[in-house]
């Protein structure tokens, strides 16, 4: 009977554990208009792929097109529309900066090249030739365009010279590049991809061969109808729809997720991350207008379920992971080679209100009768890591006598503790912060009574750009984890998987 209510317990705690966050209502087809500034550069695939969008989701695209810098000077007065394209990332950090975006997503890659009508009539070469009397050179504006701004990082004094030399210099990398295949100028640097677009030959020179842009779509942070705007979005930067609409044109996509009318990313999550992160997990699902069906478990039952998958094939492997600790991403590292750490909590005792039974060490969790709850070992996290740390104490075969119940998840056991069938139970801080009015914690005295939690998505998911969208949202909202009693580590550099190292006390001996 112990076994099969144990099982019924482990059971129920499992099938609970299961949340979903969508959108709580979709745009209606035909009733959405958004408003779309985009580099002019962009033009030809971006009206192609909206016009594709309109057939296929009923939404009307307004374009306005322009410099991207143009169109940033635009914005910030405005604060009005739902998406801006820019050419490059030094236009994406510059509307990062003024707070005008929020989410980002690469849809083509450029790079800035020399560019002369076919035959090279001139003999172009070098970036020298352009200075030549008998060249005639146009430029784009560096404070209107992209393709300027960039190049004039790159080239340096060169750049100045060039300006003073040049023919022309007009606002956007269209312009210049149709002056060019006209035969106003000899010469010009424009994107690779623009020189496709407009038949021309592309002279590539070393100065500029290592700069490589990526032209993004970015959700303004006034859109009104951001869940439309990602949509839009993620349409242009899906391979076989955007993607290809893209390529037909030259460019080189940057590779998104693959297109769903509305994506499902499925997380596996440690319990003990649930109290901070289930508000997030709806806030995020509502803005995106998206599904999340989040798995809350103990790490132990999350790892063993994704080994019995078969490998990330199965439609319902997990897209992202966020762990109750580091020791527990060992196990999956080959599908989730980079984690992020968010937060940290220790670990401690919890008594009854008042300390009836005097508990102040783990020595004491030994005492006679004493009545013990602990996280299972191989179930959890914690469980894991209480061993270990028992172990390491010395004391782990005379506290085990006193163990009554052992429990996927510490939250079942603050359950347990809050109705009197426990006096004593191990338990991560922020466990304790949801019942601390009814019950008194005690910190444990070992190096290793500190877990840290580390996100990670996986590498080959469908949903990869999604779930990094999701780390990007939970590390804007820093706040919310604070109040729930954990410790932020999400500024730190990302950590390799496979260099996440078990500490000796916590192996099995």
């Amino acid at each position: 009977m112990k076994k099969l209510a144990a099982l019924l317990l482990l059971l129920a705690a499992f099938l609970g554990g299961v949340a979903v966050y969508q959108r709580r209502s979709a745009p209606q087809a035909g009733t959405t208009t958004l408003t779309v500034y985009c580099a002019a550069g962009l033009k030809k695939p971006v009206e192609a792929a909206a016009a594709q969008y309109r057939q296929e989701a009923g939404v009307e695209v307004r374009l306005q097109f322009g410099g991207s810098g143009t169109l940033l000077s635009s914005l910030r007065v405005a604060k009005q529309g739902d998406v801006y394209i820019a050419a490059d990332d030094g236009s994406v950090a510059d509307a990062r900066k003024a707070d005008l975006v929020r989410e980002v997503l690469p849809v083509a890659v450029q790079r800035p090249v020399i560019a002369v009508r076919p035959g090279n009539p001139k003999s172009i070469r070098a970036v020298s030739d352009l200075l030549r009397d008998d060249v005639k050179v146009a430029l784009a504006n560096p404070e209107a365009a992209s393709i300027s701004r960039v190049s004039r990082a790159a080239l340096g004094e060169t750049w100045e010279k060039l300006a003073a030399h040049a023919a022309v210099m007009k606002q956007t990398v269209s312009e210049i590049a149709s002056d060019l295949n006209l035969g106003a100028v000899d010469a010009a640097i424009i994107w690779d991809s623009t020189v496709t677009q407009f038949k021309l030959e592309a002279i590539p020179v070393p100065e500029l061969a290592e700069r490589q842009e990526k032209a993004s779509a970015c959700v303004l942070s006034f859109s009104a109808q951001p869940a439309a705007a990602l949509r839009f979005a993620r349409y242009l930067a899906a391979p076989e729809k955007g993607g290809a609409v893209f390529k037909s044109n030259g460019f080189t996509p940057a590779g998104g997720d693959a297109w769903a009318d509305r994506p499902e990313l499925i997380l596996y999550s440690g319990g003990v991350n649930r109290p901070a992160i289930e508000g997030l997990l709806k806030q995020f699902a509502d803005r995106e207008g998206v599904t999340v069906t989040t798995v809350f478990n103990g790490c132990g039952i999350l790892c063993a379920s994704m080994k019995t998958m078969g490998g990330t094939s199965n439609p319902k492997f997990p897209d992202a992971y966020y762990a109750c600790d580091l020791c527990f991403v060992p196990p999956v590292a080959d599908v989730f080679p980079e984690s992020v750490i968010l937060t940290e909590t220790d670990i401690g005792i919890v008594v009854q209100k008042d300390n009836p039974r005097g508990v102040q060490t783990l020595a004491d969790l030994a005492q006679q009768g004493l009545k013990l709850g602990l996280c299972n070992a191989e179930q959890s996290t914690l469980g894991y890591m209480t061993r270990g740390i028992l172990k390491a104490s010395g004391v782990n075969d005379r506290v085990r006598k006193n163990v009554v119940v052992e429990t996927p998840t510490a939250d079942l056991l603050i359950t347990q503790m809050r109705a009197g069938g426990l006096e004593a139970a191990i338990v991560y801080r922020v466990n304790y912060q949801t019942a601390a009015e009814h019950l008194e914690y005690i910190p444990i005295q070992h190096e290793g009574a500190k877990a840290m939690q580390p996100f990670a998505v996986r590498a080959n998911s469908p949903n990869r750009c999604l779930g990094q969208r999701l780390l990007a949202f939970l590390k804007a909202n820093r706040s919310q984890f604070e109040q729930a009693g954990f410790r932020w580590r999400g500024d730190e550099a990302a950590v390799k998987s496979a260099d996440i190292q078990v500490p000796e006390w916590l192996k099995d001996k």
